[in-house]
């Protein structure tokens, strides 16, 4: 890849149906996108909004792609996403869900892909994106509010989330 047509991509992993194999499952089928630089620890959070259901397991992976985010969101995540069973109900965005990909940051940049805005704005207020983001790339800088990952994750205090060794995604 050249280094003007690289692009990071800081995409964020979560299930709570079947998570031990789909995490990994998705991990290995977004290196086909690119070099995957580094993956976080897996880790174990309650649900969010709709808490009467499993627990997710999130992670987070740091790809070096020639996709825009555009590409990446439209092509290589919704393919995935539906390769691997994912189901979106409209009535509840909480939702239990095989897998969700998310593209939390992309290079520096700021922009809207869809209906998602990069940088993600839940990465300030959710430990189980600001922690894994934060494993991989702890001096990247946001680039809406000027903070290193490391402080916003520190920031976020007690998060209540496990580190599940027992999962792990590859480095491909």
């Amino acid at each position: 890849m050249s280094e003007a047509t690289s692009n990071r991509a800081y995409l964020a992993l979560g299930s709570n149906i079947s998570p031990e194999t789909n995490l990994p499952a998705a991990a290995e089928r977004l290196a086909d996108y690119g070099s995957v630089i580094r993956v976080s620890t897996v880790w174990e959070s309650r649900p969010v909004g709709d808490t009467n259901q499993a627990n997710f397991l999130n992670a987070a992976m740091l790809l070096e792609t020639p996709l825009s985010a555009e590409e990446l969101k439209g092509v290589a995540i919704a393919e995935i996403e539906q390769n691997l069973g994912r189901v979106r109900d409209p009535q509840n965005k909480n939702a239990a869900r095989t897998i969700d990909i998310d593209i939390a940051l992309f290079n520096q940049d700021v922009l809207s892909v869809g209906e998602n805005r990069i940088p993600d704005p839940e990465i300030l207020t959710r430990p189980f994106l600001a922690v894994p983001l934060a494993e991989l790339d702890p001096e990247y800088v946001h680039p809406t509010n000027g903070r290193t990952m490391r402080t916003i994750a520190e920031g976020l205090g007690d998060s209540s989330l496990i580190a599940r060794a027992d999962v792990r995604l590859s480095a491909c």
